[in-house]
């Protein structure tokens, strides 16, 4: 199954950067609309997501300053995506935890879900391989 195949994805980082940056911007737009809550953990992990999200749109991602800051921002996400999450499982260790009423924007489980996506992103960007030029093909 491709769907399973890092290479199908790193085929198609264009399109993980496009999706992204959606993220990003849905994200951004409901808690500015007062959706949600405002939350500075939420805020960094979108921020995060974005900023990457427009590395991997740039023609060739693979120079070492852009490895540099992928690895920069994704260990700042990551960092806050697990501290945020740690909080729900330091909650589920007291005996104090509880899913929010909408699990949608439940914050256990979207700064789960950011850690996984920032990761994935910066796998990609970091195993990203430079474009072969025209002589090397032939």
């Amino acid at each position: 199954m491709k769907i399973l195949d890092l290479g199908f994805y790193a085929n198609n980082i264009k399109y993980i950067g496009l999706l992204s940056l959606l993220i990003s911007v849905v994200a951004w737009a409901v808690d500015l609309t007062g959706v949600v809550y405002e939350c500075p953990y939420c805020r960094t992990q979108r921020t995060v997501i974005g900023l990457l999200g427009i590395i991997m749109l740039i023609p060739n991602p693979t120079h070492w300053i852009l490895k540099y800051l992928t690895s920069v921002l994704a260990f700042f996400g990551a960092f806050v995506a697990a501290s945020q999450n740690f909080m729900g499982w330091k909650k589920i260790s007291g005996g104090t935890f509880t899913f929010n009423e909408q699990i949608y924007i439940d914050p256990f489980i979207l700064s789960g879900c950011a850690l996984f996506f920032i990761i994935g992103q910066a796998w990609l960007l970091l195993l990203a391989r430079e474009p072969k030029s025209e002589a090397e093909h032939d």
